[in-house]
């Protein structure tokens, strides 16, 4: 397990924007996929988990991008 993870960290130092892009849009496509399987019943249940995940990944996410833009702006002051 730790040789996976190991290949995983070492393919995302050489990756650029665009190779992860494609990896979420990738991911996206699955899950649209996975929930057009879902029975009518389960789709309510489903939106709920999605909605969530999406919540607690996208936080976390634009508040590194904006730690980094706030380092780039105060580089550029100093």
């Amino acid at each position: 397990m730790k040789r996976l993870l190991n290949y995983g960290n070492e393919f995302v130092k050489q990756s650029d924007w665009r190779d992860l892009a494609l990896i979420k849009l990738c991911l996206c496509a699955i899950g649209m996929m996975w929930g057009m399987a879902l029975p009518k019943k389960a789709h309510k249940p489903a939106a709920f988990i999605i909605v969530s995940v999406f919540v607690c990944t996208y936080i976390p996410l634009m508040l590194k991008l904006f730690k980094i833009i706030n380092k780039g702006i105060n580089k550029k002051k100093s």
